[in-house]
């Protein structure tokens, strides 16, 4: 092989993680001393249950610090030194990607198919239809489908609306945009926010096609590792929005 081999992992250099409260919020301390994000902030979270959980991760590594064993922590750095001070170009990229769901792109055959993607993705759109008064254009394969000015600014209206404001927001937004990414669905990652589906609903219903081929074809063990990788980061941002 004439790969490199993978850098050392650093040592793990604390012995037990906690939560403490300071300045209103709750910090993660490393055997007393408060954690920094790479941009040397204060690792501090809204709530105490979200920070027990941020301890909890740290807690579980072993001798060495493994950035793979801690989505949490990727999550909230990214919330505090990327998404706090730019909330509105996410809430941007987020809307763009409502603009090409992937509820909005339809299987033209087999019938099998296009059934199944029915029964999972309708009841979503149905929703945000009788709910906030968004129609959508669906189209079918791949050819660009583009969704009304209006309806993009509800949707970003309402998605804003739905991460609320104060300390919680950056990290509502940013478990917000981690679960867009992962499904290729700005509206399951919204459902899963505002508790109309579970993690585990959005997730089937994002992998409909997948599960599809996987049946009459097999399944590919390299690939279903990168889903459950995925996957674990899609349940932990989940999880982050309703602990704060």
């Amino acid at each position: 092989m004439n790969g490199k081999p993978a850098p050392p992992r650093p040592k793990r250099f604390f012995k037990t993680a906690a939560a403490g409260a300071k300045d209103g919020a709750f910090v993660l301390l490393l055997d007393g001393r408060p954690a920094k994000t790479p941009a040397r902030r204060d690792l501090a979270l809204p709530t105490r249950e979200a920070a027990d959980a941020l301890a909890a991760e740290w807690n579980g590594l072993g001798d060495a610090i493994e950035p793979g064993r801690m989505p949490l922590t990727r999550i909230v750095n990214a919330a505090i030194d990327g998404v706090a001070g730019n909330a509105a170009a996410v809430l941007d990229e987020v809307v763009g990607y409502a603009g090409s769901d992937l509820l909005f792109y339809r299987a033209a055959e087999p019938e099998a198919l296009v059934a199944e993607q029915a029964e999972a993705w309708d009841p979503v759109l149905d929703w945000c239809r009788a709910d906030y008064g968004v129609r959508f254009v669906l189209g079918e394969g791949v050819m660009p489908v583009a969704q009304p000015s209006a309806t993009l600014s509800i949707l970003r209206q309402t998605f804003a609306e739905a991460i609320g404001e104060g300390s919680g927001a950056p990290f509502r937004l940013s478990a917000l945009d981690v679960m867009t990414t992962l499904t290729g669905s700005a509206l399951l990652a919204f459902a899963v926010l505002r508790g109309r589906l579970t993690p585990e609903e959005a997730w089937a219903a994002a992998h409909v096609d997948e599960a599809f081929q996987e049946r009459h074809w097999g399944q590919d063990a390299e690939a279903l590792e990168r889903r459950d990788d995925r996957w674990l980061e899609m349940r932990t941002a989940a999880g982050l929005a309703r602990l704060v």
